[in-house]
């Protein structure tokens, strides 16, 4: 099934010129069924309400019809459900679009096929959505720039409303820069215009792309290798005075710089760039601070304290080895804790009256995806915070089922010996860091 996509993909490397315009007939019935396979079975549910099982037991029955219609451009799209989850840290809600289990199931094997031939184009510093790159390699990456390059100062920067505000004709320009096959295109033209489906009334979309689908995870990757990756590493590194680098992942990214004054430059250069494309900076939330092996020299003399930045979930600060040498100190952000917090607290209302061993299982389901991300090398106070407003929480929990009042340490940790909850655990220590950097 594999051999046809690896093909393309060898010809996208050995060809950075070359255009793909026959593409549709890798998205075969065995392609979708795998990609229908990879979405998990507790996704939500679209507007035709199918689940995940439901679309796996009626495989045979929509499949066929459904690579049919796209080989005579005749596939529509249907419109995705609007659903909203709530901001990190904060009481507004992000919305997101929840595509048909069957949608989903094309748009990854869509993906699967494109990303043939943009893995080979998309540079070192983009990290997100990609496969074989994670997070962590992002924040490895950051954490190797800093300790071991020509950095003193970070430009932090969030872009304004990104998703919503992807322009389709620049999106659609990209993507034909690579792939002219008709039928692909009118595919993601159609998934870019169909829009989302609130309070039973479809709104079409014009402009941007849905959050929440796999098709405007690739596309957000496309126009921001065009749009930003490309940019700075032909056009603006050449023009810089010192050291520069980049990490991106998805639309949240950080500009490392040796010198304040090409800082600026960049700074001023990128607005300008942005609005060409219909993007714009969020002044808020972008900063340029001065960080580094140097910074805490330099902030003295002035008189300040050095500052933070914050990057994919972590408070970045300038720390110091055991011997008095620099190094990147990470912790959870604030807000992440908080969330962290607010997710155990729902989770033992919800299963307050289960048996022991249950919330044990389930309590230690979410402390282990949490050391999973946030165990870093020095964040153990915020991982041993986790676990003890786990504990607190719990004993909470039990003493509020209890009609002899609160439960007693002593019999709590009992309870604790027999159903013990997992403690913080590094994922990525010190060691590790440099080894995952893609350099």
């Amino acid at each position: 099934m594999r051999t046809g996509i690896d093909r393309v993909a060898e010809k996208a490397r050995m060809g950075k010129e070359e255009i793909f315009t026959s593409l549709a007939h890798h998205i075969t019935p065995e392609l979708l069924k795998e990609s229908l396979k990879k979405i998990p079975k507790a996704s939500g549910v679209g507007v035709d309400a199918q689940s995940v099982e439901e679309a796996k037991r009626q495989f045979e029955t929509w499949s066929t019809e459904m690579i049919s219609t796209i080989h005579r451009k005749g596939y529509k799209p249907p419109p995705s459900r609007r659903a909203y989850i709530p901001k990190i840290g904060k009481k507004e809600m992000r919305p997101i679009a929840m595509p048909t289990v069957k949608d989903k199931a094309l748009q990854k094997a869509t993906v699967e096929v494109l990303n043939a031939i943009y893995e080979q184009d998309f540079l070192k510093c983009s990290f997100g959505g990609r496969p074989g790159r994670s997070a962590h390699q992002a924040v490895a990456t950051l954490s190797t720039f800093i300790s071991t390059k020509k950095v003193n100062w970070i430009c932090e920067v969030d872009l304004k409303n990104f998703f919503g505000s992807l322009d389709h004709q620049w999106a659609l320009k990209f993507l034909m820069h690579r792939v002219r096959d008709p039928r692909i295109i009118t595919l993601i033209r159609r998934w870019l215009k169909t829009g989302v489906m609130e309070n039973g009334e479809q709104n079409h979309t014009e402009i941007g792309t849905s959050q929440g689908s796999p098709i405007s995870v690739l596309l957000s990757n496309i126009y921001l290798h065009y749009v930003l990756d490309l940019w700075i590493e032909e056009v603006v590194k050449k023009r810089m005075r010192g050291e520069m680098y980049q990490i991106r992942y998805i639309d949240d990214f950080v500009v490392c710089f040796q010198y304040h004054s090409d800082a600026i430059r960049f700074q001023k250069a990128l607005e300008k760039r942005l609005s060409k494309f219909s993007l714009e900076i969020e002044p808020s939330k972008t900063r340029l601070i001065e960080f580094g092996r140097f910074a805490e020299k330099g902030r003295k003399l002035k008189g300040k304290r050095v500052e933070t930045f914050y990057f994919l979930g972590f408070t970045w600060y300038c720390s110091k080895t055991r011997n008095g040498g620099f190094k990147v100190g990470m912790k959870t952000e604030k807000k992440r804790l908080q969330r962290g917090y607010s997710k155990i607290t729902a989770l033992l209302k919800e299963i307050r009256h289960h048996k022991l061993k249950e919330q044990k299982e389930a309590i230690n389901r979410v402390l282990r995806g949490h050391y999973r991300y946030y165990g870093v090398g020095g964040n153990w106070k915020a991982l041993n915070r986790i676990y003890f407003k786990a504990v607190k929480t719990w004993r909470k929990t039990l003493s509020s089922r209890s009609q002899k009042g609160k439960l007693r340490w002593e019999k709590f940790n009992k309870i604790l010996g027999s159903f013990p909850l997992e403690k913080p655990k590094l994922s990525i220590p010190y060691t590790r860091i440099i080894s995952l950097a893609i350099l």
